[in-house]
């Protein structure tokens, strides 16, 4: 094989793959999305107590295990009744949801630009 052989094989390998990755990617974003409406819609339900018939409040244990789960990752809790408390209407004040951790200096001296984008996967903010 020649050099331009080799060259124009690796071309289309690498072609490939980011086609596969860029694929991949909307798939899991269109499947996120879907998620957080469900979850979005679950949450609005336990709100406003509407809950199906026959339905069955989760289990304290579970819900404290799901609480602790969100806290240690430093994802916002909402707060909501138990099943044998009342719906008194409770205003919702949650932290700014930060994903990941703090960001840190790198090598220059600068943090990481800051980016609403939590899809950003840029070699800063994986680095630093």
């Amino acid at each position: 094989m020649s050099a331009t052989e080799v060259l124009a094989r690796f071309r289309a390998e690498v072609g490939a793959a980011v086609t596969r990755a860029r694929r991949a990617s909307g798939e899991i974003g269109e499947r996120n999305a879907k998620l957080r409406e469900r979850t979005r819609d679950l949450a609005a339900l336990a709100r406003d107590r509407k809950v199906e018939p026959g339905g069955q409040a989760t289990p304290a244990d579970v819900r404290e295990a799901a609480r602790g789960f969100r806290t240690d990752r430093g994802l916002a809790v909402e707060q909501v009744p138990d099943a044998t408390e009342p719906a008194a209407p409770v205003p919702a004040e949650t932290e700014r949801v930060t994903l990941g951790s703090s960001a840190v200096a790198g090598p220059s001296g600068q943090l990481p630009r800051v980016s609403d984008d939590d899809e950003d996967f840029s070699q800063s903010r994986i680095l630093y």
